[in-house]
């Protein structure tokens, strides 16, 4: 060997790179991905109901002060926002499909008091049927439903 020529050796190429074991970071994405579409659909489900609530709440008050509609229309429109905040806050399946009484023992199954059950609550089911209700038997079922409004706060699945 020539003294001015080093000992070299070609270049050497390392082997391909296996695709099993994934990386660190591909385990905490599988992780990570469903861990935050799971929390992201409990949060959305937190919220609408949250939201659902609070616009129940300031429409049954302003309903209670409205001088624009009589005392049947008042009953109808009441009836009808107890109808749309159940649906906005249990599974549809469970209370899209309830009418008479099985609607009334709903209300009252998830609620401390059982009040829809009699008279005050047979307003809400003959709503439309009826002609227009004693004052004192509406001002009752006002506060009846803005009770069970109120009381509504642990999440339905």
């Amino acid at each position: 060997m020539p003294q001015n020529q080093l000992p070299l050796r070609d270049i050497q190429i390392p082997d391909a790179i296996g695709l099993w074991p994934p990386a660190i970071g591909w385990w905490i994405l599988a992780v990570l991905i469903p861990l935050l579409l799971y929390l992201s659909y409990k949060l959305y489900k937190y919220l609408t109901r949250k939201t659902a609530l609070k616009a129940a709440k300031k429409q049954i008050k302003a309903l209670i002060i409205s001088t624009q509609l009589d005392d049947k229309q008042k009953l109808i429109e009441l009836s009808s926002l107890m109808r749309r905040t159940a649906v906005s806050i249990f599974p549809r399946t469970e209370v899209a499909s309830l009418t008479g009484n099985a609607w009334l023992d709903f209300l009252d199954k998830n609620s401390s008091t059982i009040l829809f059950n009699n008279e005050t609550g047979q307003l809400l089911i003959d709503a439309a049927y009826r002609k227009a209700p004693d004052l004192n038997e509406l001002t009752a079922l006002f506060g009846l439903c803005e009770n069970w409004i109120n009381q509504q706060k642990e999440p339905k699945s």
